[in-house]
């Protein structure tokens, strides 16, 4: 199949750079490499937001970025891009009307905006994946959300008139259903983990003689850090490594940072946590393996990445009971799931779990074991090609075989013309 996988803002290549990469960046880039891997070619469209990058960039082998232009050709905030979707859709149509595509994957409410005007005309089919809801966002940030105001219109109209949804969690379905949208218009395919990056074997961060507890994520108060900081007086003895945020030197010039360590000063821990700032990708797994008990306690998580790596790694987590959470983690099994904002009821799951060698041991090789067969990359897209395969009808599909060749993971290609 030629699959156009649309992410107006998040970049597969900031992924590999490790340039501001969140959820999506690394999400796009791995399934579009994983697609590839199965014999697909993919086109990912992302917007310019550099004047110097090449109109078309490998990923690699099997995927290709293409720089859309739409607006400036410089970093706009992801809530002012709105205005700039129509050119972008303008654009993709003129793309697609020149290489047609045997299906569209749009990442985010924009990009499923922008794809179903491009698409519309050229009878091409659509699925989405939201990412993140923003009925869900708006309900538990309120005043503090900074979404456009369109937002959760758009959405429920990108959720009808897309030929299908492709839901990160049940949890995400079960909201879809209470707009009225169709179950089987719906399907659940997670999101995945580096299970070869992402495993038990390999090397461990050096550490002290204390027990370590890790949180690890953006800074930002959904996220619950503050939770995790206040139940460390439940946990006497432990240190906290907080792992997130921005770079180590400028730590301190982020408001979420400081007010975290003056909570952490407040409540006499703060000899007890350590503020990593933000850690590298590629030395995210040895951190991993150097903890006891990974922490993840978000108001709420549309699926909670830094959970499964945790698992991969063979590392027992603690998480809160929301999102994509209530699928990744079984309770007694491969983790604990506690309610969110409640410092007391995580600080004596924390306690239990590190008073109990033998629960932490089968914790971390259920997590492990639960990872590699639901969430490797492999298997994302191999439930991910279901859902091309269930849209694109009476059409024939090859499926070629599988591919792996050896090229340049970046390297630059031929410019293509623009309307």
């Amino acid at each position: 199949m030629r699959i156009a996988m649309v992410s107006e803002h998040a970049s597969p290549l900031a992924a590999i750079s490790g340039e501001d990469a969140g959820g999506q960046n690394v999400h796009v880039a791995e399934l579009a490499l994983a697609l590839a891997d199965r014999g697909h070619e993919v086109t990912v469209y992302t917007r310019r937001s550099d004047p110097w990058r090449p109109d078309t960039v490998s990923l690699g082998p099997g995927v290709r970025v293409e720089h859309v232009r739409a607006g400036p050709a410089a970093p706009v905030p992801k809530d002012d891009l709105p205005r700039h979707m129509p050119e972008f859709a303008r654009r993709l149509r003129a793309y697609w009307r020149a290489d047609r595509p045997t299906v569209v994957h749009a990442h985010f409410w924009m990009s499923g905006l922008a794809s179903l005007q491009a698409a519309g005309p050229l009878d091409l089919p659509v699925l989405q994946t939201f990412h993140a809801l923003g009925v869900v966002k708006r309900r538990h940030q309120g005043i503090a959300d900074t979404s456009p105001v369109e937002r959760i219109a758009v959405e429920r109209a990108v959720a009808r008139r897309c030929d299908l949804v492709v839901a990160t969690s049940t949890e995400e379905r079960r909201e879809l259903a209470s707009w009225g949208v169709s179950p089987d218009r719906v399907a659940v395919v997670p999101c995945g983990v580096d299970t070869e990056r992402f495993s038990p074997d390999g090397p461990a961060a050096g550490r002290g003689s204390r027990p370590r507890i890790l949180s690890l994520g953006r800074l930002v108060r959904r996220k619950g850090v503050e939770t995790v900081i206040e139940a460390l007086a439940e946990v006497p003895g432990a240190e906290l490594v907080v792992a997130g945020g921005a770079r180590p030197g400028r730590l301190w010039t982020e408001p979420e940072a400081v007010r975290l360590r003056m909570l952490a000063e407040r409540l006499g821990v703060d000899d007890r946590v350590r503020f990593l700032g933000c850690v590298d990708r590629s030395d995210v797994p040895a951190l991993l393996r150097s903890v006891d008990v990974a922490v993840n306690v978000p108001w709420y998580e549309p699926f909670g990445i830094s959970t499964i790596e945790a698992m991969a790694s063979g590392t027992p987590v603690v998480a809160s009971r929301v999102g994509g959470h209530l699928d990744t983690v079984v309770p007694g099994e491969t983790g604990l799931l506690v309610p969110p904002r409640d410092p007391e009821r995580l600080g004596r799951a924390v306690r239990w779990l590190l008073s109990d060698d033998e629960s932490r041991r089968a914790f971390a090789a259920a997590s492990a074991a639960r990872a590699q067969q639901r969430y490797s990359w492999a298997e994302v897209a191999r439930l991910t090609e279901e859902c091309f395969l269930r849209v694109v009808g009476g059409e024939e599909v090859s499926l070629p075989e599988p591919r792996r060749e050896s090229e340049e993971s970046v390297a630059t290609a031929p410019r293509r013309g623009e309307d």
